[in-house]
């Protein structure tokens, strides 16, 4: 009898050892996936920091076409710029280094309880294919060709809506309009932002 408990015991830690093994290897996969997602990770910190200028810097490039006076224009242009590049160059490290540390907490649950651990390995396989390296390469240019068609075939609707929206927020809010055209936000800059 007490051969037969030992036997039992002994299967059953055996089963919850390899129970905690497929837990571990499956908690690797995912920690392999995020940091294979790295890249993709940086590039949303980067794009949460610029978006979070990108009000601002429309809005001086608004007042730097109406507000300013053209010989004063560019001096002034490369001033915000040196701005809006000295807030990206303090805010960008640190939302990026956040957004690391807590993407095992926050990606590992789901990734965990959306797919098996062999699903998991199918994936990881996938992103270090050279077909996955290819396509990364290959995307910027599909996003770029839809982008410049869609901004093409939209902009003459688009940018009298934008100057109306303009010139009704700057209504709305008693601001002047910079003489009837819509002269804020929906005027052509003279310099786009700088570029991180």
């Amino acid at each position: 009898m007490k051969k037969l408990k030992l036997a039992i015991l002994a299967t059953a830690m055996a089963a919850t050892s390899s129970i905690g093994w497929a837990q571990d290897g499956k908690a690797a996969l995912v920690k392999q996936f995020i940091d294979l997602q790295r890249p993709g990770i940086e590039v949303l910190a980067r794009v949460l920091v610029e978006d979070s200028s990108a009000q601002i810097a429309q809005a001086g490039s608004g007042y730097l076409q109406t507000q300013v006076p053209a010989d004063k224009r560019e001096a002034a242009a490369k001033a915000a710029d040196a701005e809006l590049k000295k807030y990206f160059d303090d805010a960008y490290p640190y939302v990026r280094d956040r957004a690391i540390a807590l993407a095992p907490g926050a990606l590992g649950p789901v990734l965990s309880d959306s797919f098996t651990e062999d699903e998991l390995k199918q994936l990881i396989a996938w992103l270090n294919s050279p077909l996955s390296k290819k396509y990364e390469e290959v995307n910027p240019k599909l996003r770029n060709a839809l982008t410049e068609k869609l901004v093409a075939e939209t902009k003459p609707t688009i940018e009298p809506k934008m100057r109306a929206l303009d010139a009704a927020v700057a209504k709305a809010l008693g601001a002047p309009t910079g003489g009837g055209g819509g002269g804020g936000q929906g005027a052509a800059p003279a310099k786009a932002p700088a570029k991180k």
